[in-house]
């Protein structure tokens, strides 16, 4: 497996926003099995097949219920964050 060092980086850039609000065509999620990690991602994420799988994942063990407020995914983060860099 090569190493994608500059897109990783890259990706956790766009994805490690600290601000509160989220702009316009993005969309905050939480994600982490115990600890949650709150990530702004772009909303065009949520149609491709790999985000979509997690999405399923989540839906199947959280429901539509989201504690937090927000969409939670319940995966480990290096896991969404590979996921995510491949999207970018």
């Amino acid at each position: 497996m090569a190493i994608r060092l500059p897109r990783i980086l890259q990706a956790k850039q766009i994805l490690r926003q600290s601000s509160k609000d989220v702009s316009k065509g993005y969309v905050a999620v939480y994600v982490g099995e115990s600890e949650k990690k709150r990530f702004v991602i772009p909303i065009s994420y949520l149609n491709q097949p790999t985000f979509r799988e997690l999405l399923s994942q989540a839906e199947e063990e959280f429901g539509f219920d989201h504690p937090m407020g927000g969409l939670t995914i319940p995966c480990r983060e290096d896991k969404f964050i590979d996921v995510t860099s491949c999207l970018s």
